[in-house]
């Protein structure tokens, strides 16, 4: 299951934790327009067809007062004449209006694709230690969730807040035009319909992001779950998860509906408010009309835009609360962003394996995990390895043999003493050309949900079909594959259900073989097999290690007998070395009791 992390750790602030909004926040928001400027052509014409929809709406109110013109007998034009060319504007708004809607979602959909492959490619470059303090359903939210938030605003939010922002301005324009009278009587009322937007919007914008984040929470209990599904059904806990989503859902639920309360009481308001003024507009602009200060079908004209100005205002509530839900999407997302990649995924796939030999050199390295920064784990290990040559490390779990392992790769970085690959420090070589010379085959082998052939060209994504086919002859995997109906295009399933532990294994030495690496690392490759299959599994290793520099973890004794040398791992440093042979013999020594005390575990069963 993926790992949870302590609310009591002082790791710094949650990823769930509520935020006030700063300028900052704001900047990262902007940021979001650079993904908008490979398609500014699109977008300044999707502009040019917004301007038009929202300018041939607001002569709609206009062009109905000029009706009443005529029916006042005020007008040179006939009711016909008007009706006809209302329609004229109503066929040009709906078509303004359909080439805004798609032109906004075409670049909206083109550039949060460039952002979910820039946030996902992000991710995946990241290194291990930062990826293993997070939880996977929180970073699958950053692709998801707070792209999708981002993508409402480019297609729907920025058209829907130009559009009332234009309604605003420019009808209290031709309002003032009209009667600045009737204007100030009207205007009077605006200070408290700011004052309350600001209270309510702050209240609503917090309960929203709590209730988003919560939201976020429980989907990473679904993807815990569903990850660790043989977990959950061999234990019977499919009662206990949904309960434990049931409650994180309840928390979504009671925050979402508090937050209603708050948006229905604002919006409430907001149509009292504004029918209210409303009301209060007819009554001030009669008396206008009665006095001749107006006529009739400027009263109606006015009150048509009042309409449309209170509309627009009563929208900007959502609005208001939409735009603040973006602002936090865009800083978890540009909070990501800026994270530092180990690597870059071009010169991943540029780069070659560097040429090396193989040999490989622990001197006095001393090792803590920085999330236990006061742990140490490895305690000055030192040992070398000859090009060539096979070493094993064994010892009790925890004593620090995979760690080891993990600075060969460089998953972390050794905090003092030297790892050198052919006489040069480790860390002179990229990240990329070091892992390309180094292949793990796994206790637990990871297979992606698509073919055999394609979980076999993973090894070497540029190999021709013959060199997928030999990879695969020389870790006796066509025997069991040929036995399939669909051979190589067959669907290994998620994680690679459809295949037995022996068949993983052999997938795995396939896809090792491809890559053709200089130094091979096994870790614990055998342990769990049974004999049939651990039996086809070693001959395929010992094919695999020819000619290479190999590390062996193993706990099975009788799988590392053949190496050249072996260390014995105790407490983070080396306690025994020497062949099988010299270890063996040594009096209550700690390989010896290993030993032991395998055998007498395997007399047991």
């Amino acid at each position: 299951m993926a790992k949870r992390r302590n609310s009591d750790e002082g790791d710094g602030e949650s990823p769930f934790a509520v935020r006030k909004i700063s300028w900052e926040g704001l900047k990262k928001t902007f940021a979001l327009f650079r993904y908008i400027l490979p398609y500014k052509w699109i977008l300044i014409v999707g502009m040019i067809f917004l301007v038009l929809s929202t300018f041939t709406s607001l002569a709609f109110p206009k062009l109905v007062g000029s009706i009443v013109e005529v029916i006042e007998g005020k007008s040179k034009y006939t009711i016909n004449q008007i009706s006809g060319f209302l329609i004229f504007v109503l066929v040009f708004q709906s078509i303004f209006s359909f080439f805004r809607i798609f032109l906004f979602t075409r670049v909206s959909e083109r550039a949060m694709a460039d952002l979910r492959r820039d946030t996902y490619s992000k991710i995946i470059t990241l290194p291990i230690g930062f990826l293993e303090q997070r939880r996977v359903g929180e970073l699958t939210s950053r692709v998801t969730s707070d792209v999708s938030q981002l993508e409402g605003v480019l297609s729907f939010t920025i058209a829907e807040f130009f559009r009332q922002v234009a309604t605003l301005f420019v009808g209290i324009a031709i309002i003032s035009y009209t009667s600045w009278k009737l204007t100030l009587f009207m205007m009077g009322t605006f200070p408290i319909l700011v004052i309350a937007a600001m209270f309510f919007g702050r209240y609503i914008r917090r309960l929203s992001k709590k209730a988003q984040d919560e939201l976020a929470a429980a989907n990473v209990i679904v993807e815990e779950t569903l990850q660790s599904v043989n977990v959950v059904k061999a234990f019977t806990n499919e009662h206990l998860e949904v309960n434990r989503y049931e409650t994180a859902l309840g928390r979504v639920v009671k925050l979402a509906l508090h937050a209603a309360t708050f948006r229905g009481g604002f919006v409430s308001f907001i149509i009292f408010g504004i029918s209210g003024g409303i009301v209060g507009v007819i009554w001030f602009g009669a008396g206008l009309v009665q006095s001749g200060d107006m006529s009739l079908s400027d009263l109606f004209t006015f009150i048509l835009y009042t309409t449309f100005i209170g509309a627009s205002i009563g929208g900007m509530g959502d609005l208001y609360a939409q735009i603040n839900k973006t602002v936090g999407a865009s800083e978890r997302i540009f909070e990501l962003l800026e994270e530092t990649s180990e690597v870059s995924v071009e010169d991943s796939a540029k780069t070659s394996a560097v040429h090396i030999a193989g040999n490989i050199s622990y001197q006095n390295v001393q090792f803590s995990y920085p999330s236990r920064a006061d742990l140490p784990v490895l305690k000055g290990i030192s040992f070398h390895v000859k090009a060539g040559e096979k070493i094993a490390l064994v010892g009790y779990s925890g004593a620090g043999k995979s760690t080891i392992i993990q600075l060969l790769m460089r998953f972390y970085d050794h905090q003092s003493g030297e790892i050198l690959i052919d006489g040069k420090p480790i860390n002179t070589y990229g990240i990329s050309e070091l892992r390309k010379n180094i292949a793990i085959v796994p206790q637990e082998v990871m297979l992606f949900g698509g073919t055999i052939y394609e979980n076999i060209a993973y090894g070497k994504p540029s190999a021709t079909r013959e060199e997928i086919l030999e990879a695969a002859t020389k870790a006796y995997a066509t025997e069991f594959i040929d036995t399939f109906p669909e051979k190589f295009e067959t669907v290994v399933g998620e994680r690679g259900i459809k295949l037995s532990g022996g068949q993983r294994q052999r997938i795995a030495i396939a896809r090792a073989i491809l890559k053709n690496p200089k130094i091979l690392v096994l870790d614990e490759a055998t342990s769990s097999l049974d004999a049939e299959s651990e039996k086809l599994v070693q001959i395929a290793l010992n094919d695999l290690m020819k000619n290479r520099t190999t590390i062996v973890i193993a706990h099975r004794l009788a799988t590392i007998r053949m190496v050249d040398s072996i260390y014995v791992i105790k407490e983070g440093q080396i306690a025994e070395s020497g062949t099988h042979q010299e270890l063996s013999l040594l009096d209550n020594g700690l390989y010896a009791s290993l030993i032991k005390l395998q055998f007498e575990t395997a007399e047991s069963h």
